[in-house]
């Protein structure tokens, strides 16, 4: 695993150890970021399930304000500090060891609202009942902001909600990059 463009170029990152961890493909992640462009820059990017933190270390070596990670695999977490401190990218980055879910829930998410979320959930987590109604609902996502879901081609992605607006699927093999819009939520008359 390596950061791709921006401050770290070229810097190669720890990669995941044991079962369960799944980084994002090279490809993957350069279509991602050339999907988000200049939003990244200046960003609040907020990276669920951050495994070891490639996703979100790109962000920051692209310009990102800060990036909070969460991740819930200890493991995982420490090979992102480790990442992070070897990137010398500690001081924009907060590193939260938790569910996603837990981490949405609670009130940390209240005090600013993101620009981006990136979600990389296990692809055999049923994104209906679990994570997607905590996003549809989450304050953590700013008006105007982005969601990127990464999810298994297979799976549909979750439909459309009144607050979240799906602009456009990316397919790569086994891979979709889902991208909603948050909406603002029409006033009640």
């Amino acid at each position: 695993m390596r950061v791709i463009a921006g401050t770290q170029k070229g810097r190669r990152l720890h990669g995941p150890k044991g079962p369960g961890l799944r980084p994002t493909a090279d490809r993957v992640k350069e279509a991602l970021f050339s999907i988000l462009g200049s939003r990244v820059a200046g960003a609040r990017f907020l990276d669920l399930y951050a495994g070891t933190g490639a996703i979100g270390i790109e962000a920051l070596s692209r310009g990102a304000s800060s990036v909070t990670f969460v991740e819930s695999n200890p493991s995982a977490g420490c090979i992102l500090k480790t990442n992070l401190a070897a990137c010398g990218l500690e001081a924009d980055a907060n590193l939260f060891l938790s569910q996603a879910e837990t981490f949405l829930r609670s009130a940390r998410t209240g005090t600013a609202a993101f620009d981006i979320i990136f979600a990389d959930p296990p692809y055999q987590l049923d994104l209906e009942t679990s994570l997607w109604p905590i996003l549809i609902e989450t304050p953590a996502l700013a008006s105007g902001g982005l969601l990127v879901l990464e999810h298994a081609t297979r799976q549909a992605p979750p439909p459309a909600a009144m607050s979240l607006s799906l602009l456009r699927q990316y397919r790569y093999g086994d891979t979709t990059l889902s991208v909603f819009e948050r909406t603002e939520r029409s006033a009640a008359s």
